[in-house]
């Protein structure tokens, strides 16, 4: 079909090279900056369904969940504006970060802006795990968020730019298993501390942060920096020779003009955020604002920010919930892992149409379910058997999302912008997608309060516009060389009319070979 966008194999450079165990390990440590935002998923609704925790900092929330017991209003057990704050804090304080994330990445260089959120996520989890008031605890979260900004700023590109096209996918979606890993730890630490006696369970499970913040300061500090980006700062001999490191061979001369011919564009821009506002970058920026925009309207931090809250919310019970997260958390790792396998074979398309069919049906069958057994008015419960359906039908829509919306939404607009507009395109992407966080975190509660099981209809209509968009908007991108990702665009039966021939790195010299 017109719409589907794809790129003829003999229209990209085929650079030589091999997967060396340099790249593999380089990536790998640099993925684990997903863990701090993976562990702060996870740990924060189990933390927010500690009644120690509550007791603490949100006395009037326990007398809430109280009086809901008395009128059967099981919708609205957590409703507080003051307790989501705590949780979506962190990722206002991302949004900011992001953007000045977006200037250190792009000066000094993506190694840096790693180091910078690790330290910043270290320091935030020291302050949460003893703070005595509110003030201190969400001052924490703040420079939690600073960690998050920075680390997802900076991660993406990084691998982006390390891995070769033919993994770098498979590469890339690392920076999500690492989050899908750090919301499953999440959830076994929240499962033990929640038994620990004394009700201080809540601190250790805060404090543990520090070493996931430990894992990304230390192997930052240990990484290289990307040829792109040393290239960036004006030493291209050490760029090379990193390039050939990464690659493996000495033969990286194609590849390196083509590094060369995106700095040198990239050198021409003085404000890469006015910039990217230009016409010939429109696609790239529609992607980065839409692509995180609906990641989120899936609606999958309902369920990774207050998994434990809301199951405990549905009638199951103090440590039902928490194990039930877990579980949620196993599946989300596992189905990570299919796209890692998957991502290069198949292409981002094929997840991103396959994951939103499926979220959208088993959205569907959540929100009846909750429906015909709560009602309009919140009033019932589930049985044994209920609960186990709806677990069910909750882990197969986690597994929809974790191996496509999940992992693509931070790959896609990774790999798609030029080397002029990549800080600035991830700058967007993060800001997009933390604007959209916070608001969820936010509002979530309150939603289901009011909402009730409509919510997850809400969210399903998302899901079908979405996936629309991705089937005529979205062209495949894998196995394209990231700096020739540009001819991607030139031939889309939308976007191409945005792209000018100057922009196509690397294809005179691609025909220059074919008519030899």
């Amino acid at each position: 079909m017109e719409g589907e966008g794809f790129v003829a194999a003999s229209k990209v450079n085929i650079y030589e090279g091999r997967v060396t165990a340099f790249v593999i390990c380089t990536c790998l440590i640099a993925a684990s900056g997903g863990l701090l935002f993976g562990y702060d998923l996870g740990i924060s609704g189990g933390v927010t369904s500690m009644e120690p925790f509550l007791n603490k900092f949100f006395p009037s929330v326990l007398e809430q969940q109280s009086k809901a017991s008395q009128t059967e209003n099981q919708y609205c057990k957590f409703d507080s504006q003051l307790l989501t704050l705590f949780t979506s804090s962190l990722y206002l304080a991302a949004l900011v970060a992001s953007f000045f994330a977006s200037i250190v990445t792009r000066i000094f260089g993506r190694k840096i802006s790693m180091l910078a959120g690790g330290v910043a996520f270290l320091i935030g989890s020291i302050l949460n795990g003893v703070a005595m008031n509110i003030g201190v605890l969400i001052f924490g979260r703040l420079l939690l968020g600073v960690g998050v900004g920075f680390a997802n700023q900076s991660v993406p590109v990084y691998l982006s730019e390390m891995a070769p096209a033919s993994i770098r996918g498979a590469l890339n979606i690392g920076f999500q298993m690492a989050i899908t890993i750090g919301i499953l730890a999440a959830g076994l630490i929240n499962y033990g501390t929640a038994k620990i006696e004394g009700g201080w369970g809540w601190r250790l499970s805060l404090v543990l942060a520090v070493f996931p913040a430990v894992v990304m300061t230390a192997g930052s500090y240990l990484l290289p920096d990307t040829p792109n980006s040393i290239l960036e700062r004006g030493q291209p001999e050490k760029a090379r020779q990193m390039l050939q490191k990464v690659r493996g061979t000495q033969h990286v001369d194609a590849e390196f003009q083509d590094l060369l011919d995106a700095t040198e564009a990239a050198k021409k821009v003085d404000h890469p955020w006015t910039n990217i506002l230009q016409p010939r970058y429109r696609p790239q920026l529609v992607l980065c604002i839409v692509i995180p925009f609906f990641q989120q309207l899936t609606g999958i931090n309902v369920v990774m920010f207050y998994a434990p809250v809301l199951f405990k919310t549905l009638g199951f019970g103090d440590d039902a919930s928490l194990m039930s997260a877990v579980i949620s958390g196993i599946v989300n790792v596992l189905a990570t892992m299919v796209s890692i396998y998957s991502v290069d074979k198949f292409g981002r398309r094929v997840l991103f149409l396959e994951g939103g069919a499926q979220m959208f049906l088993f959205q569907i069958a959540i929100g009846t379910m909750i429906a015909v057994r709560f009602g309009v008015n919140g009033d019932g419960e589930l049985s044994r058997w209920d609960a186990n359906i709806l677990l069910l039908f909750i882990c197969a829509y986690v597994a929809a999302f974790a191996w496509s919306w999940g992992p693509l939404g931070w790959l896609v607009p990774s790999e798609i912008c030029p080397l002029e507009i990549r800080s600035a395109g991830q700058g967007i992407n993060v800001a997009i997608n933390m604007i959209f966080t916070f608001i969820i975190g936010q509002v979530f509660l309150s939603m289901l309060c009011h909402m009730k099981f409509g919510l997850f209809f809400f969210f399903a209509g998302f899901v079908v516009i979405m996936t629309v968009f991705v089937y005529y908007f979205l062209p495949e991108t894998k196995n394209v060389p990231i700096e020739e990702i540009n001819q991607v665009w030139k031939q889309h039966w939308f976007w191409g009319k945005y792209i000018l021939d100057e922009a196509l790195i690397g294809l005179s010299r691609n025909d220059e070979g074919r008519d030899t």
